[in-house]
C-alpha cells in the first residue's frame, strides 16, 4: 500500500510538469518581456538549464501571427501542456504586431526578429577571413605582382596587375588573400588548415598570356604585392541559428584565438579542431572545459586536475577539418588548449 501511495504521487508530480528532471531551471520566471537587444540565446538562458533545448520545448501558439519569430515586447510565458513545460508568446509587443494598411496587409518583416546569437559580434571576422585547407591552395594561385602607379600598396579603385594561372579567374568573382597562420592538430601534428586574411574583392578587366590587369574593389586592408587572388569565398552565412546538440559525439580542443591574444571572452571567435569532416554543422553546441597543472608540494610532480566546464560555444562556420565558433558565455577567460566536446 505504502509503494502503490508512493507511485501515484510521483505519477502526479511527473504529469504536474514538476518531473525531476525538468529542463527548466528551478528560478526561471513565469514570463519575460522581451527588449531590444536580447537574443534567443539570452532568453533560453533565462528559463532552460541548457539553452540549447530551446526547439524541443518551443510551442508555437497559433493564436499568434508569425509564432516562430520574437520580437522586442513580445511577452514569453512558460506554460504547461499535457504535463510537459512549454514557452511560448501569450502577448505580442508593438513592434510584432500586424501592421494594417488598407486595402493590404503588411507585416513587421522577419529581420526585425531578435536573432539567436549577435550577428554583429561573428559578421566582422566573416568578412575579414577564410580558412583554406592546405598552403597549396594558396601558393598555386596567381599572386599581385605590381599595381598601375608602381606604389607599394593599392586600394579601392586601384588597378593591380596577377601574375600565374589567370585563366582559372575568368567570369568569376574574385578575392585578394593573404596567408596567415597555419594550424597543426595538437595531438596528431594533421594539418588542418591555413587562415588567410580576406584582403579585397577585385574584378578581372583583362588578360594577356599569364598577367591579368584588375580593379580592387571594396579592400578591408591595403592590397601589398605577393597576394593571392581567387575565386571568392561563396558561403552564405545564416542569419538565424537553432543552437542543438551535435548530432554525434565530438571532443576536440580550442586551436587558435583571434585578433593576436591568448584569451577571449563572451561573444569572441575561436577556432576549434572539429569541423564538417566530424559531422559538425551551423549552430552546434559545444561545451568548453579547462584542466589546469598545479605542483603538488609534497611529491613535486605536475599534476594535472579534473577538467571543469569554463564555457560554452557555437560553431557558426564550419570547413573541412576546423571550425569558427562564438564564445557564447565564459565563467573564464578561454585559452588555446582549452577541451570542447559535446554537451551531456
Amino acid at each position: 500500500m505504502r509503494n502503490f501511495i508512493l507511485g501515484v504521487l510521483l505519477t502526479c508530480i511527473t504529469a504536474s510538469g514538476f518531473a525531476i528532471d525538468s529542463p527548466i531551471k528551478s528560478d526561471s520566471p513565469r514570463e519575460y518581456v522581451v527588449t531590444q537587444g536580447d537574443t534567443l540565446w539570452d532568453i533560453s538562458n533565462r528559463f532552460l538549464k541548457s539553452p540549447w533545448l530551446w526547439p524541443e520545448i518551443w510551442h508555437a501558439n497559433s493564436q499568434i501571427h508569425n509564432p516562430h519569430l520574437i520580437f522586442p515586447g513580445d511577452v514569453i510565458s512558460l506554460v504547461y501542456i499535457d504535463g510537459r513545460p512549454r514557452l511560448t508568446i501569450v502577448r505580442r509587443g508593438e513592434s510584432g504586431r500586424t501592421i494594417k494598411l488598407s486595402p493590404k496587409i503588411r507585416t513587421l518583416p522577419a529581420e526585425s526578429a531578435i536573432p539567436a546569437i549577435p550577428l554583429q559580434a561573428i559578421d566582422s571576422f566573416l568578412r575579414d577571413s577564410r580558412i583554406f585547407n592546405n598552403m597549396q591552395e594558396l601558393e598555386s594561385a596567381p599572386y599581385i605582382f605590381a599595381t598601375k602607379q608602381q606604389k607599394i600598396i593599392a586600394g579601392d579603385g586601384d588597378k593591380v596587375y596577377a601574375r600565374g594561372r589567370v585563366n582559372t579567374l575568368q567570369g568569376r568573382t574574385l578575392g585578394v588573400y593573404r596567408s596567415g597562420d597555419v594550424i597543426s592538430d595538437p595531438t596528431s601534428g594533421e594539418l588542418l588548415g591555413v587562415v588567410a586574411m580576406d584582403i579585397a574583392n577585385a574584378a578581372m578587366l583583362k588578360t594577356a598570356s599569364d598577367i591579368a590587369t584588375l580593379r580592387v574593389l571594396n579592400s578591408n586592408r591595403e592590397v601589398r604585392a605577393g597576394d593571392r587572388v581567387l575565386p571568392a569565398d561563396t558561403f552564405s552565412q545564416a542569419t538565424t541559428f537553432f543552437p542543438r546538440a551535435p548530432d554525434a559525439p565530438v571532443e576536440g580542443s580550442v586551436v587558435s584565438v583571434v585578433d593576436g591574444v591568448d584569451r577571449v571572452g563572451r561573444y569572441s571567435t575561436v577556432i576549434i579542431n572539429k569541423g564538417l569532416r566530424e559531422g559538425l554543422k551551423q549552430g552546434d553546441i559545444l561545451t568548453v572545459h579547462k584542466s589546469l597543472l598545479v605542483k603538488d608540494p609534497l611529491s613535486g610532480q605536475n599534476i594535472k586536475l579534473p577538467p571543469e566546464r569554463v564555457g560554452m560555444i557555437m560553431v557558426y562556420r564550419p570547413f573541412e577539418k576546423l571550425s569558427y565558433g562564438i564564445v557564447l558565455s565564459a565563467n573564464e577567460d578561454i585559452t588555446i588548449g582549452d577541451n570542447i566536446k559535446s554537451p551531456e
